[in-house]
């Protein structure tokens, strides 16, 4: 019996180890989702401000570099994707979901395709559904990091471009829902697209004062589309993040209550057991006391 209740004692000791580091998961995923969504808000302004200029740089009439960046592949041209994974398990069914979704799309997509992987897990999980992948990136741990991977995409992507004359760039990651915590979706980040250029040509200034551009406008309107790029990037990975601690949060709060469960059910045989072991050891007093009474004085 003392055996028995020394093994519940090291289970009950174990699980209420795990439970503290849940709580611990949970506050840094709950924090890490507050500062990506700030991050993201936060982005809105300097993306505005990004398609503003090119409004006017659009304006007056289309120049070449629009062309560049907006020309149509064909079918035999090669197309870019990048897939936002995570390097960390842990999250549910984070990484399968936008694998799947990833795979669905691009299986519809003509010509060779130029995957890149960002976190471990979904790269694996690319590879197992045998799909070419070019390179893998590291999943930032803050903010801090993002822009550096940003910058490691665009310059991989924009290679592609180049040798390819042209050519699409796909962008899959989680979006952060209330509803359903997170889903996946999906981007066509290039060639830009007409109906959005069109958009942007009459998009209404916010003052009566019209800006103009000085200089070369073809090389303003390339600095400004490399910038556009860089926020729509920047945005897809800070949702993938923001994405990947709801799902943590959500994966250690089921585990927390699986663990409380434990605990619960692990406490109700404790005492059982204890009990059983007190009963045990007052029947054998009350026994002994008896077989003494009997005995003749």
């Amino acid at each position: 019996m003392s055996g028995a209740l020394a093994g519940l004692l090291r289970m009950r000791a174990g699980a209420r180890d795990l439970q503290s580091v849940v709580r611990t998961m949970k506050v840094l995923a709950a924090s890490s989702i507050v500062q990506y969504e700030k991050s993201v808000s936060a982005l809105a302004d300097y993306a505005l401000t990004a398609e503003l200029g090119l409004s006017i740089c659009l304006r007056e009439h289309k120049p070449a570099s629009a062309d560049e960046y907006g020309k149509e592949c064909k079918d035999t041209d090669k197309r870019g994707a990048v897939v936002f994974g995570s390097d960390h398990g842990l999250v549910g069914q984070f990484n399968e979901a936008v694998v799947d979704f990833a795979l669905k799309t691009l299986s519809s997509l003509p010509g060779a395709l130029n995957v890149w992987a960002v976190g471990e897990c979904v790269y694996s999980r690319l590879k197992d559904e045998g799909l070419s992948v070019q390179g893998l990136f590291s999943v930032p741990n803050s903010i801090k990091g993002i822009t550096p991977l940003v910058g490691q995409i665009l310059i991989e992507t924009e290679t592609l471009r180049k040798n390819n004359d042209g050519g699409e760039l796909h962008l899959f990651y989680n979006r952060p829902l209330p509803e359903v915590v997170y889903a996946p979706v999906s981007r066509r980040l290039l060639p830009l697209d007409g109906a959005w250029r069109r958009g942007l040509v009459a998009f209404p200034w916010p003052t009566r004062q019209v800006p103009e551009v000085f200089g070369r406008r073809a090389t303003t309107l390339r600095a400004l589309i490399r910038e556009y790029l860089f926020v729509s990037l920047y945005r897809a990975c800070a949702e993938s993040l923001a994405s990947e601690n709801a799902s943590r949060l959500a994966a250690m709060q089921r585990a927390e209550k699986n663990i409380e469960e434990l605990l619960e059910d692990l406490d109700g045989r404790f005492n059982r057991l204890r009990q059983s072991s007190i009963d045990e050891e007052l029947f054998d007093v009350i026994s002994g006391f008896e077989a003494l009474s009997k005995q003749p004085g």
